[in-house]
């Protein structure tokens, strides 16, 4: 789905008090930052934040990061945490294939929901699910990696699901008809259509 662009979108964002503006000065620092020692799940290319911020607000015992590659959508995610205080969640704006600069084994989970599908085979090593990220995650896992994935593209399930194993991770879950408790803006309206949602879940130790 193409993004809309809204008008002075970085500077409305960077008012939030959930963006943080340096991440990089964070890496290996999270914890110092959420001032506790609980785990650190992190959502690569959050969108307007539903599902990140569901997560944060019923699981106040894990650490939530939402990452963002381009500001406008982050304006939606920003305008619901207004009026709410969620301790344990902060947004980043940034291209995750700089991930290594932010991250350094610290984190437990990384999710991975209606990520672009990049469908030209030119395209392949953007897929977050490529053995290119696969790689850069490796990096920012703390014990075991562990991912969670979505997405309503059946080419992009079944190419992930063949990338995952051909990279070591174990499928936990497969599931091509699924219905998460949290859910994605572009999810509920895909259900609404009468898509079916592909999920994957995989764990690598």
């Amino acid at each position: 789905m193409r993004l809309k662009h809204i008008k002075n979108a970085s500077e409305i964002i960077s008012k939030s008090k959930y963006l943080i503006k340096n991440p990089i000065e964070y890496k290996g620092k999270w914890k110092k930052l959420f001032n506790n020692n609980n785990d650190i799940e992190i959502e690569i290319g959050m969108g307007k934040g539903k599902f990140i911020i569901s997560k944060a607000i019923n699981n106040p015992n894990i650490n939530y990061i939402g990452i963002e590659k381009y500001d406008s959508p982050l304006v939606s995610a920003v305008k619901k945490l207004e009026e709410l205080d969620i301790p344990n969640l902060k947004l980043i704006c940034f291209d995750a294939s700089n991930i290594n600069d932010i991250f350094d084994k610290e984190i437990t989970k990384i999710y991975l929901n209606f990520s672009d599908p990049w469908p030209k085979k030119r395209h392949t090593k953007r897929r977050l699910s490529s053995p290119n990220f696969l790689e850069k995650y490796d990096k920012i896992f703390k014990d075991k990696n562990d991912i969670e994935m979505k997405t309503d593209n059946d080419e992009l399930y079944e190419y992930s699901c063949n990338s995952f194993i051909d990279n070591d991770y174990e499928i936990i879950k497969t599931d091509t008809n699924y219905l998460d408790e949290y859910r994605t803006e572009y999810e509920d309206k895909f259900i609404s259509l009468g898509k079916n949602i592909n999920y994957i879940h995989v764990v690598k130790k």
